[in-house]
């Protein structure tokens, strides 16, 4: 089974040349790369956040496989889906599902469930496979989408995807993609935001997941944020540093509600 693009066409350019034009732009000063456990990266339309992200692809090598975790924004599907298709489909090819990979994390981790619901029309981690692919034409991924996890169960998946990526002899990447709060005006935006990103850069994810749910922060992707940051931790990372920070506004004008996008980088 093959997943098609749902996004290409609205979130970024469906025409290829057009989108290895827009990623080159994104992605220019990508000459210095390093290899890093995990990053964190928004999804939000090319037009928006796309800067945000390319400056994180932009600084890192991107390994023939990646997992990537991301919110279920669409509430279908059980809370933690592995995508049981064989490949994704982006313009200019498809991106193979790594099935061995699958596997092993599905053996590890208790309370992930092979189901295409969650990702039939999600775009939190569609958007991501042009960039890896740009760099990494090679890459093969495994896609997993999250939804209404408590602190413990972001921590037990990081653990286990921590223990599979020690299993393995060849280097895993893990992502996560989040945009940050949704829709306030700009200055109490920006506010929330800064919280959120304080818990990050301090490398403290329970900081994060309680900063988020008290000061009632839309920041869509926690969830895989938090799993991400237990999981490298354990894989030898000991920093978590803001690479670029934006919203909607300082792109479009409109500072009345505003989406924020940060890209950080775990090493």
């Amino acid at each position: 089974m093959i997943r098609d693009a749902a996004v290409a066409g609205s979130f970024y350019p469906h025409n290829e040349e057009e989108l290895n034009r827009l990623l080159d732009q994104f992605i220019s000063g990508g000459k210095d790369r390093n290899t890093v456990h995990g990053i964190i990266v928004p999804h939000a339309g090319y037009f928006y956040s796309g800067s945000v992200a390319g400056d994180v692809f932009a600084r890192v090598k991107i390994p023939s496989r990646v997992i990537l975790l991301g919110p279920n924004h669409h509430g279908a599907g059980p809370d933690i889906s592995v995508s049981g298709a064989e490949a994704w489909t982006v313009p200019g090819g498809d991106v193979p599902v790594n099935q061995l990979l699958v596997d092993q994390v599905i053996q590890a981790c208790a309370n992930v469930v092979v189901d295409n619901q969650a990702h039939q029309f999600e775009h939190s981690l569609e958007v991501m496979l042009p960039f890896l692919t740009k760099i990494n034409p090679a890459v093969e991924i495994v896609p997993l989408s999250l939804r209404g996890l408590s602190f413990a169960q972001c921590c037990a998946l990081g653990e286990q995807l921590a223990s599979v990526i020690n299993g393995n002899n060849e280097e895993i990447l893990l992502l996560a993609s989040t945009d940050m709060n949704h829709f306030l005006n700009a200055g109490d935006n920006e506010k929330l935001d800064r919280l959120a990103i304080d818990a990050m850069t301090a490398y403290d994810p329970q900081a994060l997941y309680e900063t988020v749910i008290s000061q009632r922060i839309s920041m869509c992707g926690f969830h895989a944020v938090v799993a991400v940051m237990v999981a490298v931790r354990l894989l030898g990372s000991a920093s978590c540093k803001l690479i670029n920070y934006a919203h909607s506004g300082m792109v479009n004008g409109d500072n009345r509600r505003v989406v924020g996008y940060a890209g950080l980088i775990l090493e």
